[in-house]
């Protein structure tokens, strides 16, 4: 948990130390005036928690930032809370699709509608899916890889880190696209697992999200990389062909930012905006998300991620449906 224990100074005099600017609208919703909650839906150590304290970090400037882990439901129960909170800007979520889009629509009665629930302050990160298979597999690209997958001999299996997340969701859009309906899904509880017996040989393909430590193994020879399932290629990677090279429209991903309830004043999503602004310049959190195998996203307005939002909502829903996809 991390916690300024400094007393907490007025914003007008932080902004001025900071060279921001403090019109009379924002000093007028006095924000922030304590500390501020930051809620993280996953456990502590995973990345998504290891970029929110980073960012929390670098929000000290402004305050008090308390990050307070509150996991399980793939995320659903910390975002629950954090829509259930009074929108003042004092409780923040910081979310990703899987628990904004993909969870809750697992669940009967949706815990929160993830587009009227939420007001989006920034989608702040990316991290693209890959098509990872055993290095001793005779495919070396995603071409041959449809192909052996379609052959009627070939017993084609892949893992992800559980029902309904983006690994998953990455496994049955290939399906839907090759039409390789033959193709096994193995849930595993994490993505972690599913990597090593990949290696191991026990389950011949995966679909992770990328991270450094995966870049490795495949440079090792451990696995190999197919395609990145993204428009455009790794910036920190830029060998790795796209699947949409291959295969159009074979595109996965988490994004994440800040997302705040839903009734905030839009004074105050437009301060948080602005100090975020200022936050992803700083060094320590820019380092996390390149050595996590994260990019920082440019959409960084409070526009683009309302946008975002709900295009990654359409766009999601039907690969879900169409899977077949339920919580279990």
């Amino acid at each position: 948990m991390l916690m300024d224990r400094r007393t907490f100074m007025g914003f007008a005099a932080l902004t001025a130390g900071y060279g921001l600017r403090c019109t009379s609208a924002t000093a007028q919703t006095n924000f922030p005036n304590g500390p501020v909650r930051l809620v993280v839906p996953y456990p502590p150590g995973g990345v998504v928690d290891v970029v929110a304290r980073n960012w929390a970090e670098a929000m000290r400037r402004y305050g008090t930032v308390v990050v307070e882990n509150v996991s399980g439901g793939g995320g659903t129960i910390g975002a629950a809370t954090v829509a259930r909170s009074r929108a003042d800007g004092q409780t923040v979520l910081f979310g990703e699709t899987g628990c904004l889009i993909i969870s809750p629509s697992l669940l009967k009665p949706a815990p929160y509608d993830p587009i009227a629930d939420f007001a989006p302050v920034s989608m702040l990160f990316s991290a693209d899916n890959l098509m990872v298979v055993n290095p001793d597999l005779p495919v070396k690209t995603l071409a041959e890889f449809i192909s052996y997958a379609k052959a009627p001999e070939n017993k084609v299996a892949y893992a992800s880190a559980g029902i309904g997340t983006s690994t998953h969701l990455t496994g049955e859009l290939f399906k839907q696209l090759t039409g390789a309906s033959n193709i096994v899904h193995v849930p595993y509880r994490g993505a972690g697992p599913a990597l090593v017996d990949v290696m191991a040989g026990i389950v011949p393909m995966c679909t992770p999200n990328v991270t450094t430590q995966i870049l490795d193994y495949h440079r090792a020879g451990k696995l190999r990389i197919l395609a990145v399932c993204s428009a455009a290629r790794l910036k920190i990677a830029p060998e790795i062909p796209t699947a949409s090279e291959t295969l159009p429209g074979m595109i996965m991903r988490i994004v994440g930012g800040v997302i705040v309830p839903a009734k905030t004043p839009d004074t105050i999503v437009s301060q948080l905006a602005q100090m975020n602004q200022a936050a992803v310049k700083d060094e320590r959190l820019v380092m996390s998300l390149n050595n996590a195998g994260l990019e920082l996203r440019t959409d960084l307005s409070v526009a683009a991620a309302r946008e975002f939002l709900k295009q990654e909502s359409d766009r999601l829903h039907p690969i879900m449906k169409m899977a077949g996809i339920q919580a279990q």
